[in-house]
């Protein structure tokens, strides 16, 4: 009797067979769907893609990168081949993690899915709840997630986010001839954060400055000025507040002055040439791949991937979705919130990165230290932002 991964296999076969480089979209769409790749990857896919991987994968969109590095309007998608049993796994994992996401469960506290390596072929789902409930929601979660492991974390007490003061000097803007970069210490009126590297709206055709919308603490942000501490001892602003999105922790500021948003991370020495998407991100993860971030206060650091499209209940009685996971808690103090994680361009390493997130928080509740912010996919999923 074949397994599982022949299956698959023979599905893709039977697939590629069906296509034809002359299929109109439509066509080519419903036939992909109906042998059971319409999880993410039909929509953004061309026939083309399925004609040209070898047998036993398939295609999936990874970035979103500038054809012209130069013209942050020329985004073009990326694709790469991966394993069609990897990919069914964690394109399953996915789906049932945000089945469990919108179930609003007494006691869940958060999860995350983790793709496994390429060898293995697996796809796992880390949860946290809290730990009166945990008998159960793990009898639930039998239920629920059929097919794919889960482990269960038991969160004692979450107790209070202390600040804490990292005993450094911050990385402040020198040369901004050319554009401000991220990775530089920014100010509001009450506080503290890093900017993060130019952030574009296409519909808008307008380009902004980024960081935490928390670094504005109570107050609504929208029309409140951000600035720039420069090396030199002086302060110059860089825009007021555009855009405000308190469950995504972050704002957009437009510009005023001449002073524009630079394509660039100060210290990484490299430019910005667009993003990863959640698939990308899983094979960053399938690959053993770290990311890296560049904060004001903490400076570089790098660390291993440990949840995609995560979903964080732990600060409000709100849930935030699409959140990323990487790193330990040393990994970010106050003031590096705003950061952005990267990874080089895997298929360009000397020419630029790409951005994973943003940095808003690190984890203060016992048995769990990661670094955890929204992903620039969800941001371009829900609001049409991108890096």
């Amino acid at each position: 009797m074949p397994d599982e991964a022949e299956n698959r296999t023979h599905r893709l076969a039977t697939l590629r067979d069906r296509l034809s480089p002359e299929m109109d979209r439509r066509t080519f769409l419903r036939t992909v769907a109906n042998a059971g790749y319409g999880l993410g990857i039909a929509s953004l896919l061309g026939v083309e893609d399925f004609l040209n991987v070898g047998s036993g994968e398939v295609p999936v969109v990874t970035a979103l990168v500038r054809e012209d590095p130069d013209d942050p309007w020329s985004i073009r998608e990326r694709t790469r081949s991966v394993p069609a049993e990897w990919y069914a796994r964690v394109s399953k994992a996915f789906e049932l993690h945000n089945h469990l996401a919108e179930m609003s469960v007494t006691g869940y506290l958060g999860s995350a899915v983790q793709p496994g390596t390429y060898d293995r072929g697996t796809a796992s789902i880390s949860i946290q709840a809290s730990a009166s409930e945990i008998g159960r929601i793990e009898e639930l979660l039998q239920v629920l997630i059929d097919g794919v492991s889960f482990d269960i974390e038991a969160i004692e007490d979450l107790g209070e986010l202390e600040g804490e003061t990292f005993e450094g000097e911050p990385r402040l803007a020198a040369d901004i001839d050319d554009g401000v970069p991220g990775g530089v210490r920014c100010q509001t009126e009450t506080g503290y954060a890093t900017l993060g590297p130019a952030l574009y709206h296409p519909d808008e055709q307008q380009t902004f400055f980024t960081t935490a919308e928390h670094a504005y603490y109570d107050t609504d942000p929208v029309g409140k000025p951000l600035s720039l501490p420069l090396a030199n001892g002086e302060t110059v602003e860089l825009g007021t507040v555009s855009y405000a999105h308190p469950v995504e922790d972050v704002v957009t500021v437009e510009p005023v002055g001449e002073l524009r948003p630079a394509s660039a991370i100060d210290g990484a020495a490299t430019q910005v040439l667009g993003q990863f998407t959640r698939a990308g991100l899983a094979d960053l993860a399938a690959r053993g791949e770290h990311l890296e971030k560049m904060g004001a206060e903490t400076g570089h650091s790098s660390g291993e991937i440990s949840g995609i499209d995560a979903v964080t209940c732990f600060t409000s009685d709100v849930c935030r979705t699409g959140q990323l996971r990487w790193g330990e808690e040393r990994d970010l103090t106050d003031g590096d919130s705003g950061s952005v994680t990267y990874h080089r361009d895997p298929e360009n390493p000397n020419d630029g990165v790409l951005i994973a997130g943003y940095n808003n928080a690190r984890t203060w509740w016992p048995g769990q230290n990661y670094v955890w912010g929204v992903s620039a996919y969800h941001l371009t999923n829900e609001y049409g932002y991108y890096f």
